[in-house]
């Protein structure tokens, strides 16, 4: 596992304490999984998400992600409608792993309510939670 130190955290994305990131992309939102969430769940092998059209709201679990060493819920950052989900994570979840802020995104959303977003984490206060 990584120290906390080594963990690849943008400045460009907003972090919830589950874990999930984040990032405004125009009037959408694109959601994926904090790179020290995938690095504390190992080899993720399975990644089940919604379906594009259903809505959340914020803390609700919208999927999960199954690694070789547990199952694990994620959870929205904020609330909106699914407009897109990562079809490529079905036949390669180890993306979420090895490009956790790029091609390993997990769903895209259009806001319920984009201030939402003021809530999360920014970069510094990610890390103070990580560090305890």
């Amino acid at each position: 596992m990584k120290e906390i130190s080594q963990l690849v955290l943008p400045e460009d994305v907003k972090y919830a304490t589950g874990h999930e990131w984040a990032r405004e992309d125009g009037d959408e939102v694109l959601i994926g999984l904090a790179d020290y969430a995938q690095d504390q769940l190992g080899d993720i092998v399975f990644v089940e998400l919604p379906q594009v059209g259903d809505s959340f709201d914020k803390g609700e679990e919208f999927g999960t992600v199954e690694s070789v060493k547990a199952v694990s819920e994620l959870y929205m950052p904020l609330g909106g409608e699914v407009v897109a989900v990562n079809e490529v994570l079905e036949d390669d979840p180890g993306l979420v792993n090895s490009d956790p802020y790029g091609q390993g995104w997990l769903i895209r959303i259009k806001p319920a309510n984009l201030s939402e977003l003021e809530g999360l984490l920014d970069k510094s206060a990610y890390q103070d939670l990580l560090n305890g």
